[in-house]
């Protein structure tokens, strides 16, 4: 059974159950030592945790200006690094024990509503930084925002997008442009008859999460309505999405998307091989330092547009302090010093980090609008756009611990997957997804 399949059963037991506190005690990893010490320890501590990640740079800017922070302010800073798809289980540890880091940074979804009763009002920070730096957008409100009382749950650090990244020169040899769907399909099936398929993951990972949502949605398609309270899968768009990525994988695409990670497509087209994949500059970043004439022919646009729309999914980044905190004023302090000092971060990722307050980073963007270690220096432009065309899983309704569990269970990787493979035809597999997401949503609802 593969890494993600069993923190996909962890999490899926963890929610199953009625309560956050008493679940998946067994199913979940245990707190390893160095964390349960760091806790206990006698020294006033921040403790913090979050992904690895893919622009290495940036945790060594964060690591450092953690600590210096912390130095100034006599508290012992510890940074913990894990693997993307090790988070959500590492929250359902924390939670489920009752102790853990003062600071937890949750990557894509299932944080900030999900774990809502076990985290500290943010509600005054957010609005201290919104009055400095600008609103927080429509994408920054999914990732913390509590529409029923209007308070925030996290702090909303920044967002992901994923734009289309392709070898120029391969499409040029075929006389296309990857602008639509449609396009992606039928240049990508010659291109794959050359020995350079389209890469997209088809496993259980952030990036399938919000790649197949933005084909869901760019068909007409979405999880639930405006209001969040209807789930709407089983329609005309969503079978027509589902049809759509049955003949992307079998006429562009290799069998090995299946059980792909969210660094596998990177490595894809950074070894020269896919002709496109839909990601963050991560991988355009990494074929920067490793092979510089391929990061000249990798050419970055908007996503696909597809019959319905120009959409697609973006990664959630946010921090939760939790209520059983050893230090949480100073986890708060620290967040309101980040916030000051966000624009450095901005940097430190090479522009992957999209800013969530509306004025944290003035157009035209550093790195960005003009960026010289690209060619053309340019090339970044587009992604300065990137609040027009992307959105977080609650789309085109408000984020809530339903939708945040439907993307934990990867339910429509699931639904893209189950008709790709054959296992199912597109009218089946949606009225799958529909009858898994409406026993969640169901499920919450009585909760409420």
């Amino acid at each position: 059974m593969s890494k993600s399949r069993l923190a996909s059963i962890t999490r899926r037991r963890f929610l199953r159950d009625t309560s956050l506190a008493l679940a998946a005690a067994s199913a979940t990893p245990m707190l390893s030592a160095p964390f349960a010490s760091r806790a206990m320890a006698d020294t006033k501590t921040l403790t913090i945790v979050q992904w690895s990640h893919f622009v290495p740079a940036y945790d060594k800017w964060f690591d450092k200006f953690a600590a210096d922070w912390g130095k100034k302010n006599q508290i012992e800073v510890t940074v913990d690094h894990i693997p993307v798809q090790d988070v959500a289980a590492r929250a359902a540890a924390e939670a489920s024990a009752g102790s853990g880091h003062d600071l937890f940074g949750w990557n894509g979804a299932g944080g900030a509503h999900l774990y809502r009763k076990f985290l500290v009002d943010l509600t005054d920070l957010v609005e201290s930084v919104e009055k400095k730096y600008g609103k927080a957008t429509i994408i920054g409100k999914q990732l913390g925002y509590n529409l029923d009382d209007h308070t925030w749950s996290a702090f909303p650090d920044y967002y992901i997008n994923f734009p289309a990244m392709y070898r120029k020169s391969l499409w040029d040899g075929i006389g296309m442009t990857p602008d639509t769907w449609d396009d992606i399909r039928i240049g990508g099936a010659k291109l794959k008859a050359k020995g350079n398929p389209v890469g997209i993951s088809l496993g259980h990972s952030n990036d399938p999460n919000t790649t197949w949502r933005g084909v869901l949605w760019s068909y007409g398609g979405a999880v639930q309505d405006e209001t969040g309270k209807t789930v709407e899968l089983d329609s005309k768009g969503s079978v027509e999405a589902v049809k759509f990525v049955t003949a992307l994988y079998k006429e562009a695409m290799t069998p090995n998307v299946l059980s792909w990670s969210d660094a596998s497509n990177n490595q894809y087209i950074d070894s020269g091989v896919s002709s496109l994949i839909i990601n963050p500059i991560s991988a355009y970043r990494t074929a920067q330092q490793l092979n510089k004439k391929m990061a000249d022919d990798i050419f970055v646009m908007k996503p696909p547009k597809g019959p319905a729309r120009r959409l697609m999914g973006g990664a959630a980044e946010f921090y939760g302090v939790w209520k059983f905190a050893k230090n949480r004023e100073a986890a708060v302090d620290f967040l309101k010093y980040y916030a000051d000092n966000w624009l450095d971060a901005f940097k430190a990722s090479s522009g992957y980090n999209n800013p969530i307050f509306t004025n944290m980073v003035p157009k035209p963007m550093p790195l960005l609008s003009d960026d010289p270690t690209s060619t053309p220096h340019d090339k970044l432009a587009v992604l300065q756009t990137s609040d027009e065309w992307s959105a977080v899983p609650g789309y085109p309704g408000p984020a809530t611990p339903a939708t945040d569990e439907v993307y934990n269970d990867f339910i429509i990787c699931d639904m893209m997957a189950k008709a790709a493979t054959g296992a199912m035809t597109a009218e089946e597999s949606v009225k799958w997804a529909t009858q898994q997401c409406r026993a969640i949503f169901d499920k919450w609802q009585h909760k409420a």
